[in-house]
């Protein structure tokens, strides 16, 4: 099974989520990741929680199918394995708080004058320049800064997004653009020097909003789970206390909506009803409306009367009811991947791409590929003795 980046090695200097999801995915296609982690404590997302047979859900999420290396980066002997490491990568990423890529002498313009061919890429919180160049980032802060939690929560109060979309949206930039880097190298044999900040990418998620306040009178407000300017477009009630999200996209569909779901075909003539603005302005009334109807029916009911009209809606799942989803059984996406607390489930990563199927191995106990990594890199065994002995690994 030859998958696309086979051959191809990435060095990691690595923490937390943004690095460690985009090198999770270039591993899956099978390039080999060396993850550089601190002896004795290791990536700090390792220490999140213990909900995963005593392993933290963040690391396990995403750092499958790589090699731990353990090697303190402010020990003297460490450079001379970095040199050696860095020589054989094609791929050098780093996500280290600003400027700790530059004092360890690991900066895109020192690596890439010994390595021409070498794919630098650096995710920070902010970018190497501008005011914010030195600001510590985490993902919810990047959040605000970005605008993300004004335009989230209900109108009493903003709310983060559950899950950590900064890291995720710069970890994905990260990835498409390493991609794309070795692409560009295979036709001019040159490599790259990647600049990938968390604000930018979510930044880049934020256009709508974004788009809407700059040339419109006013930010789209905070609706909850309903849309903040389509309507109808969120959760409704139904009489045995279900919940059913539904979304009407025009006015055809809501034309449809209300013949085959609400019984009223009359009610899409209606002027506060007919146009989306029209809804817009009457949000209440039309809410209203639809849930006369709901309170009579089951939220299995309503389901029903909405897939019969091919109107889109969802279930309001529970992170154990997406685990167990049918749909995830039926196109069978469950694998099993070791640990060092034993076998896990993992979901197949979304690629989906013919001929092959993307890489699910076991995730790294700390330190576990040391000496061999060593070894590959020329250094005898008692010169790796004397690293453990010194505090080196």
């Amino acid at each position: 099974m030859n998958r696309p980046l086979e051959g191809i090695t990435v060095v990691a200097l690595e923490q937390v989520i943004a690095g460690p999801f985009a090198t999770r995915q270039l591993a899956e296609l099978g390039a080999r990741v060396i993850k550089v982690e601190r002896p004795g404590a290791g990536d700090a997302a390792r220490d999140y929680d213990q909900s995963v047979k005593g392993l933290s859900s963040h690391f396990v999420w995403v750092n499958r199918s790589k090699e731990s290396l353990a090697l303190d980066l402010k020990h003297p002997q460490a450079k001379e394995v970095l040199a050696r490491l860095v020589a054989r990568a094609d791929v050098f990423l780093q996500n280290l708080a600003p400027g700790a890529a530059e004092r360890l002498g690991l900066g895109a313009e020192p690596l890439r004058a010994r390595h021409p061919r070498l794919i630098w890429c650096g995710i920070s919180g902010y970018g190497p320049t501008g005011p914010y160049a030195h600001k510590k980032a985490y993902d919810l802060l990047v959040q605000c800064e970005a605008g993300l939690l004004s335009v989230t929560g209900t109108e009493d109060a903003p709310a983060k997004a559950g899950i950590p979309v900064a890291d995720i949206a710069a970890g994905m930039y990260a990835f498409s653009s390493i991609l794309a880097a070795l692409l560009r190298r295979e036709r001019s044999g040159e490599g790259a020097t990647l600049d990938i900040t968390m604000f930018e990418a979510l930044g880049e998620w934020m256009g709508f909003p974004a788009y809407f306040t700059h040339y419109g009178e006013a930010a789209p407000p905070r609706r909850g789970a309903y849309h903040a300017t389509i309507v109808p477009y969120g959760p409704f009630h139904a009489g045995d206390g279900g919940t059913v999200f539904l979304s009407i996209q025009n006015d055809r569909e809501f034309e449809r909506f209300c013949d085959k779901v609400l019984g009223n075909p009359s009610l899409a003539r209606d002027p506060r009803f007919a146009t989306g603005p029209a809804r817009y302005a009457n949000r209440d009334a039309t809410h209203a409306e639809i849930e006369r109807v709901f309170s009579r029916l089951t939220a299995e009911q309503v389901i029903e009367s909405l897939e019969a009209a091919d109107i889109a809606n969802a279930r309001l799942n529970t992170m154990q009811e997406f685990w167990s989803h049918p749909q995830l059984e039926a196109r069978r996406r469950w694998r099993e991947v070791d640990s060092p607390q034993g076998p896990l489930q993992a979901l197949l990563p979304p690629f989906n791409i013919s001929g092959f199927e993307p890489r699910m191995d076991p995730l790294p106990a700390l330190g576990e590929h040391t000496r061999q990594i060593l070894a590959e890199l020329g250094f005898a065994e008692t010169e790796v003795e004397r690293f453990a002995g010194d505090g080196l690994i």
